[in-house]
């Protein structure tokens, strides 16, 4: 049976199952949108440490290296490319903006709005895609250079920062009443621009990890308490 089994791709196994099941959830209607968020916390915080598990394995063949690797751009692509689109759909949705844009599409521009906020969706996974197949392509030249100067860069904005910034503009939507699908949208473009611009993004330490993790872990606990609040 072709593929890797062993511990080193556990994670990203469950990592692509969260994305999966966030999707499902997001866009079949099982539950609200909201819950694809945690599906995509729970991937972010996967993605954080598969990595870091693999490399406890010394004797890795370079097979197993590269296709941890692929799987791993492979998974992204799902739990942060797919996944915040499906989730920003869902929430277009139920909000009653996609049902009033079609039923109303001949006043003010409403349908072109549709359209406009549909080309951000295609333009978001899009450039992770890119962004991801980018990052795959110039590996040795990173490791070439981490190799000289001891400090590894990220080319554009890594696409895992989806599972802080989304979770983040949920839980104002939680705690507010405003409607911020549109603005949900917004922040997709903004992300999307962010994956393919050409800017060095340094490569996070032990501490900077640490932080991340933290703050994911805050989002978690906020958008449960949220979400208890909501649903009271």
């Amino acid at each position: 049976m072709i593929g890797v089994y062993d511990y080193t791709v556990i994670l990203t196994y469950l990592s692509l199952i969260s994305g999966v099941l966030g999707i499902i959830i997001a866009v079949t209607g099982v539950g609200h949108p909201e819950i694809g968020i945690f599906f995509l916390m729970l991937s972010g915080i996967l993605d954080a440490f598969d990595g870091r598990v693999a490399r406890t394995k010394k004797d890795r063949t370079e097979i197993e290296k590269n296709f941890g690797v692929q799987i791993d751009s492979l998974a992204d692509l799902i739990c942060f490319g797919v996944l915040p689109v499906s989730i920003g759909l869902a929430q277009l949705r139920i909000s009653g903006i996609f049902t009033e844009i079609v039923r109303r599409r001949e006043y003010e521009g409403s349908f072109a709005m549709l359209i406009i906020l549909l080309v951000i969706a295609l333009f978001y996974v899009l450039a992770a895609l890119i962004r991801l197949a980018y990052f795959n392509a110039t590996s040795e030249i990173r490791s070439e250079e981490a190799s000289k100067t001891g400090i590894t860069y990220y080319i554009g904005v890594p696409v895992t920062a989806s599972a802080l910034v989304f979770p983040l503009v949920m839980i104002i939507h939680f705690f507010s009443d405003w409607d911020l699908t549109i603005f949900y949208f917004l922040m997709m473009l903004i992300m999307a621009m962010a994956f393919v611009i050409n800017i060095k993004v340094r490569k996070p330490g032990k501490l900077g990890l640490a932080i991340i993790i933290l703050l994911g872990l805050i989002e978690f606990i906020m958008c449960i308490v949220a979400f208890g609040y909501y649903t009271e």
